[in-house]
C-alpha cells in the first residue's frame, strides 16, 4: 500500500521522507505550485507599514516564506529584539514552524495548542478572540490564484476575517505567493493513474488539492480510491469528489501514521 503525499514542495517531500523514516512506503505528487506572487509591490508595501498593525495571521507556511522573501534587510520582527509589538497568528505547528524558521520567537506567535482537536481558524480565534476589539487591525497573509479555491484555509480564512470585523476590528489581506496547478511530468500523470484504484491512500490538506486533482483528471471516476483528509471541510470535498473511503486526521505525523494503519 502506498502513502500519495499531496501537499506542495517542500512539504510533500518532507512528509514522504517523515512517512519514509516510520516504514510507509510515500510518494510525493504535489497538486498545488507555488511560486511568488506576481506583483511584489503590496508586499513590499506591508512591511513598510507593518507597525501598524496589532496581528500578522499567515495562513500557511508559503504565506510564512514568500512574505519574509521580501522582508527589508534590517527590519527585526516578532522577536525580543525589535520595537514592533505586532503579533504573529498560526493555525498550526507547520506554519508556526515556518515563523521560527526564519527568525520568529515563540513569545510573540499565538497559535493552537498542539494537542488541539483542530488546526483550524476557529481554534485560532478560541486563543485569540478575547483580545480583539474595537480598532484592533488584522493583517491575513495569503496565496492567490488556483483552480478551485482553498475551503479549509479559503473559508477559515474568511471566518476569521469576519470574526473580527465583527468584534469591531479592521482586516487587511495581501497576497505573498501564487498558487497553481501543477505540470505533471510523464511519471507524475502514470502515478496518479495507478493509485486510483491500487488501493493507495491519498492524502489531501487541501481541498484545492482535491479540486486541481479532479481538473487533471476531468474523466476520472475516483469511486475505488481512499482519501486521509487533515481536516473535516477537507473530507467534504474529498466525499463531493466520489472517493469511495474517506478517512479524517490530524496533521501530525503521529496522527498520520495512525489513521494510515487503521486504513490497512
Amino acid at each position: 500500500m502506498r502513502v500519495i503525499v499531496t501537499r506542495p514542495e517542500p512539504e510533500a517531500s518532507n512528509w514522504v521522507a517523515s512517512l519514509a523514516e516510520a516504514g510507509v512506503d510515500a510518494f510525493a505528487l504535489p497538486l498545488i505550485e507555488v511560486g511568488p506572487a506576481s506583483d511584489s509591490g503590496p508586499v513590499i508595501a506591508a512591511w513598510e507599514h507593518l507597525g501598524t498593525y496589532d496581528a500578522v495571521m499567515f495562513v500557511s507556511g508559503n504565506a510564512v516564506s514568500h512574505f519574509f522573501a521580501l522582508k527589508p534587510a534590517k527590519e527585526s520582527v516578532f522577536s525580543a529584539q525589535t520595537a514592533i509589538k505586532t503579533r504573529a497568528f498560526v493555525t498550526g505547528p507547520g506554519t508556526q514552524s515556518a515563523l521560527l524558521h526564519v527568525g520568529a520567537q515563540i513569545p510573540w506567535i499565538d497559535a493552537p495548542s498542539h494537542d488541539a482537536g483542530q488546526f483550524d481558524s476557529e481554534a485560532l480565534w478560541e486563543v485569540v478572540g478575547r483580545r480583539v476589539g474595537v480598532g484592533y487591525r488584522v493583517l491575513i497573509v495569503r496565496g492567490g490564484g488556483g483552480v478551485g479555491g482553498d475551503a479549509a484555509a479559503g473559508a477559515g480564512r474568511d471566518w476569521f476575517a469576519s470574526q473580527v470585523l465583527a468584534a469591531g476590528g479592521l482586516v487587511d489581506f495581501v497576497i505573498a505567493y501564487h498558487r497553481s496547478v501543477p505540470r505533471w511530468d510523464a511519471r507524475a500523470r502514470q502515478a496518479a493513474l495507478k493509485a486510483v484504484g491500487d488501493g493507495s491512500i491519498w492524502v489531501f490538506s487541501s481541498s484545492e488539492a482535491i479540486a486541481n486533482l479532479q481538473w487533471a483528471l476531468p474523466e476520472q471516476s475516483w469511486s475505488q480510491s481512499r482519501a486521509l483528509a487533515t481536516h473535516p471541510r477537507i473530507a467534504e470535498a474529498a466525499r463531493n469528489a466520489g472517493f469511495a473511503v474517506v478517512c479524517e486526521s490530524r496533521p501530525t505525523l503521529a496522527a498520520l501514521m495512525a489513521s494510515i494503519e487503521s486504513m490497512q
